[in-house]
Parts: structure tokens; sequence; C-alpha cells
């Protein structure tokens, strides 16, 4: 393949270019309640190319190997365009030109595993929540993702590296009376399809919640001092800090880039951010982003300051600053743009109990459902939560929101657990055409939060 790619670049007269190749293997499996609504497994492959001449850079994706001499043609025409009209040039940050083949050691490869085996298995975790009589229905999917990656420039780089996707996701509804309830399922990760086997306590502790749910409160509206869990502080790091941490993002906005200046003090002295997609065996795990740069750990934020952003080649170079490996496409129909990897706070030296005491009487909040950001505004939904008093865990509440602003509440993070969970299934879109990135991984460990405005259904 990498023979194939050079010979389309040889094609292209430019001061850059490179060539993706990439095929594509999806599998799904639905059930809406005991019906089954959809199974079956597609194969797509199909290549795209990116140019920049004379401080012009434009992209062309095409699917048949006939037409590459078109397409390059018609991407250089277009990058000399771009470059007549545009008002700063492109320019790109120097990377290593790497030679490499990853693929991921998979605990039990799912194009192994056979689909009818998959089918069952979904239907037994689907079966277990509709055994109980107030569970209305469930909305339950597998899904799987193979990316076979291939990468080639103009510079010499030649990058092969597969990513594998195993999700389970849905929601279990209970009702009672014109009471409905619901909480998500999640399960999954980038290891292999081991991830999706033994989930039945997970299903029955799912049920066991949206069944509870029927029977607590509403919750009280107002400031609350608040504990999140990892799955909530992980939402948040993501969607108010994470994304104008993407030097795409914030360039074109001058207030924004100069509140999230490198060395501006933003967060309590006990937050700590990172985005480290060279994890192992996470979800947001990848060797090489998809202008064949390695990955790397970018610390966003040390003690409450800002010491990093996440960068393509291009922005790297507009702002100065070094590039990270943080250049990712949905697949090889779309350019790669700047993705979180695996983001979270850090983890800190509290127990779960002595956030308990810390906190004394307020809130326990849990699992992220749903969610908007605009400006430095945020407002998250919540599944359940619970009532703490004296330090202990009381009376379960429902239909949680919250809603701050963002550097206010990096302030009011006055403490950190010392246990870390990160997300095992991901989604996050992003972009003029949007994109939707199933390896998008957040968490955290249990966090401790001021003065959080809390608003019921």
């Amino acid at each position: 393949m990498f023979e194939k790619l050079r010979k389309i670049l040889d094609k292209v007269e430019a001061d850059y270019a490179d060539v993706r190749h990439e095929i594509k293997k999806e599998t799904v499996i639905s059930f809406n309640g005991k019906e089954l609504t959809q199974i079956g497994s597609n194969s797509t492959d199909g290549y795209m190319a990116r140019v920049l001449k004379d401080g012009g850079m434009s992209s062309v994706v095409f699917t048949k190997e006939n037409d590459a001499e078109k397409a390059v043609l018609a991407v250089s025409a277009n990058a000399r365009l771009i470059a007549e009209s545009i008002e700063a040039p492109v320019r790109l940050a120097r990377s290593e030109a790497v030679k490499d083949t990853f693929l991921p050691a998979l605990k039990e490869d799912p194009r192994k595993v056979p689909i009818i085996e998959k089918l069952e298995l979904v239907r037994k975790y689907n079966d277990i929540p509709l055994a109980h009589e107030r569970i209305a229905t469930t909305s339950i999917s597998y899904e799987e993702v193979i990316r076979e990656k291939y990468f080639v420039s103009s510079e010499g780089a030649e990058v092969r590296e597969d990513l594998v996707t195993t999700r389970l996701l849905g929601e279990i509804i209970s009702k009672d009376g014109n009471l409905a309830q619901n909480v998500r399922v999640r399960a999954g990760g980038s290891n292999g399809f081991s991830t999706i086997r033994n989930q039945d306590e997970y299903f029955e502790g799912q049920t066991a919640i949206v069944l509870d749910l029927l029977k607590a409160k509403p919750v009280e509206g107002g400031a609350h001092n608040c504990i999140l869990n990892p799955s909530l502080a992980g939402v948040f790091t993501h969607e108010a800090f994470g994304h104008y941490s993407e030097a795409d993002l914030i360039k074109g906005l001058p207030a924004m880039r100069e509140k999230m200046k490198i060395g501006g003090k933003l967060g309590s002295d006990v937050l700590n951010i990172i985005d480290n997609p060279t994890l192992p065996n996470q979800l947001g795990f990848y060797k090489y982003d998809d202008e064949g740069v390695r990955a790397r750990p970018t610390q966003l934020m040390k003690n409450g300051v800002l010491t990093g952003r996440m960068h393509s080649r291009r922005t790297a170079a507009e702002f100065g600053e070094p590039i990270s490996g943080h250049c990712v496409a949905e697949d090889y129909r779309f350019p790669p743009i700047i993705r979180m990897g695996t983001i979270f706070i850090e983890p800190g030296t509290h127990s779960f109990e002595e956030l308990t005491d810390m906190l004394e009487d307020g809130l326990y909040i849990l699992d992220a459902k749903g969610g908007a950001t605009s400006g430095e505004s945020f407002t998250f939904g919540a599944q359940y939560g619970y009532m703490v008093k004296g330090g202990k865990i009381a009376q379960m509440v429902r239909d949680i929101n919250i809603s701050g602003n963002l550097y206010q509440t990096l302030k009011d993070i006055t403490a950190v657990g010392n246990d870390l969970v990160l997300s095992k299934v991901g989604g996050c879109g992003k972009g003029p055409v949007m994109q939707s990135n199933i390896r998008s991984c957040s968490g955290g460990p249990h966090i401790l939060v001021n003065n959080l405005v809390i608003g019921g259904a």
C-alpha cells in the first residue's frame, strides 16, 4: 500500500503533500426493547490527499485509485487559488518523518468473533433489565469500528496503524404511572472484544439504579457544594475546558486567546489536567495522529496554571508552540482536525471518605447525561445523585442539571480524589462539517466543587 500511495504523491507538485488510505469496517447490532432492529456489517475504503502550495492548503477525498491523478490535480489547483486570497500563508511546524507500523495487541480480536455470538451476548444483556416489571423498555446497541490506516507524506513519513473500537451503549427506561426515568449504559474500549464480555453485573446495577430513581425525590435547586463522580468530572473537563485547549477553536478569537494564555492562573492550586493519548488500553489511545505525528502527553494545566494546549502542525506553527500529535480525522472522508485523546483531571491525595467529610452537607452527583457549552458557560445533566448529610450519603435525588461559568468553576474545585476512572465509551462532534470522534476519552477522580448551581427538571 505504501508504494501505491507514493505513486500518488509523485503526481503532486507542492511544498508539502500527504495521502491517507483507510479501510473502515463496521458492525452494528441494535435492540429496541425485545425487538432486534438492526444487525449487519459493512466495509468501505477511500483516500484523502492534502496539498500545501505557496501558503495555500487544500484537501480532496476520492474512493478509487484510478481517480488519483484527477484528484491531486484538482486539489493542487485549489491550494493555489487559496494561496492567492489567504491573509496569512499556512505553515507547518517541523515534525519527524516517521516510518512505522503499529498493530495494537488486542484481548480477543473482534474480527474473529462470529456475529451470532455477538448477537447472543447483546441479547443477554438486553434481557437483564427487561426481566423487571417496572422496566418500560430498553435501547441497547453493540457497535464495532475497525480502521486500518496508511499514511505517507512528501517529507518521507510512512505510517500504518489500526484502530479497533468496540462498545455497548444505550439506555434503560423505567416507568411508574406517569413517571419515567432513564439511565445510560456504557461499556467497551480500544483493546479488544473482551471489554464487552462479563457485563452482567454492570447491567444489573444500572437496572437497580433506574428502578430506585422512581422512588427518588427531585433535587432542590440552588447553589450547592458538590462532589462530582469521575464521569461528570470528565465531561466537565472535556466540554467546558478541553475544547478551549484545542488551538484551532481559539485561534480566531482574540478575547478567548487572551484568557487561555499560557502561564495564566485559571484554576485552583489542586487542579492538574492532562491529555494523554499514549495511555495503553484506553479508549483514547493511538500512537500516531492523522498527520503522521507521534502522539505525546500534553500537560494542559499544572497547579491551576495553563501550561499547554493541543495542536495540529498548522496551529503549532501559528502559535509558536510545540506539536502535540492531536490532529485526528473521523475517517478517510475528512481532513484531520484537532481532537482530544484521553483528557482527565489527574488524581490528588484525598480518599472518597475524606471528600465526603470535607463536604459535610451537600450533593454527590453521578454520571453525565448530555449537556452544552456556550462561551464560558456550561450546562450538564446528571443521571442521579444523593444528598450528603454530616459527611454521610443519604437519600437519592433525581432531575439534576448543573450550570456554571468555566473559569469560576475551575477556581471552585477545592479538593481532588486519589482515584481515577476513564470512560469506556466516547463521542464528540466537532467541525464545520461535523466529525464524530468515538474514541474521545475523558475522566478523572472524584472532585469537590463549591457553589455549583443546581437546577431540577
